[in-house]
């Protein structure tokens, strides 16, 4: 133990932030904080967004089934600014009571649905277009499998190591070094899933690899947490190719740049509305005044 070492009281009470990166947004109550309406386009998809790996899951799946010859998936993308606070908003609150990104209202029916969760808002829209999930049979279910699998590890990911290794206001060994064992045993779960096989549920690219590339595909690639080298990415040759071949593909270098706000102003297109959108609108074109 150190002079570090914490003894919880009978009752936890909220006192004070508790430090780090994104802290300012952290807090142990659900809902609104503010009246904010969320505007909408023209398309019968609204999605509310930002370009964290959540939020690159659902803009890939769009621009997957786009690219694919699928008209009526066109969509409207709009910033969610976490750091500000946008997603306690009432408008978005309405449409996500858990105040988390991605969220999609989808107006193609009668009625509009709020579709939120990245796993479900990927489920939904293979669903509805009949594109990268099988409609039953075993393919089904192995998708369904790796799906549910990025679903319950990625947090072990993000808000373990991420947050440890790259948020936290002090690096501490424990939480660290518990976290990274953690993540290495993902990375390995996935370099033997993929050793018979190029697509994490087989010979097909499917909603199972949409959902786990901009996980664990960004961080092999050096983009999430600046810890590529520390993780010794490069050892798992598989999963470092399978990472590769997808960003490769035009739909997901597309949906990478859609309601990102940060990194080389090239990659930044904060609102998609079109697809010239990403020839004309990127934030190198517009600049800062008309973000």
């Amino acid at each position: 133990m150190t002079d570090q070492s914490y003894t919880p009281p009978e009752v936890w009470t909220w006192q004070a932030e508790s430090g780090g990166q994104f802290a300012s947004i952290n807090r142990p109550i659900a809902g609104a904080t503010h009246d904010k309406p969320l505007p909408e386009g023209k398309h019968p998809f609204q999605l509310y967004s930002l370009a964290t790996p959540n939020g690159v899951k659902a803009t890939v799946m769009f621009e997957e089934l786009l690219e694919a010859g699928h008209s009526g998936a066109e969509y409207d993308a709009w910033p969610i600014k976490i750091g500000d606070g946008d997603q306690f908003g009432s408008g978005f609150v309405e449409i996500n009571p858990n105040s988390k990104i991605p969220s999609l209202l989808d107006r193609s029916g009668t009625e509009p649905l709020r579709v939120f969760e990245s796993g479900s808002i990927l489920m939904h829209l293979a669903e509805k277009f009949g594109a990268f999930l099988a409609p039953s049979g075993p393919q089904r279910t192995e998708t369904l499998n790796w799906l549910f699998w990025q679903m319950g590890s990625a947090p072990y990911l993000g808000g373990g190591f991420g947050h440890f290794y790259a948020y936290a206001p002090e690096k501490w060994q424990y939480p660290i070094d518990r976290f990274t064992m953690e993540t290495k045993r993902q990375l390995d779960v996935l370099d033997r899933q993929l050793a018979e096989r190029p697509y994490i549920a087989g010979d097909e690219y499917t909603i199972a690899d949409m959902a786990i590339w901009p996980w664990y595909g960004q961080l092999v690639l050096g983009r999430l947490y600046d810890a590529a080298t520390f993780l010794d990415a490069k050892s798992y040759t598989r999963v470092m190719e399978w990472a590769e071949r997808i960003d490769a593909r035009p739909a997901v270098q597309r949906g990478r740049m859609v309601n990102r706000t940060f990194g080389d102003p090239a990659m930044q297109l904060h609102e998609r509305h079109a697809a010239e959108d990403f020839e004309t609108r990127t934030q190198d074109k517009i600049g800062e005044a008309e973000a």
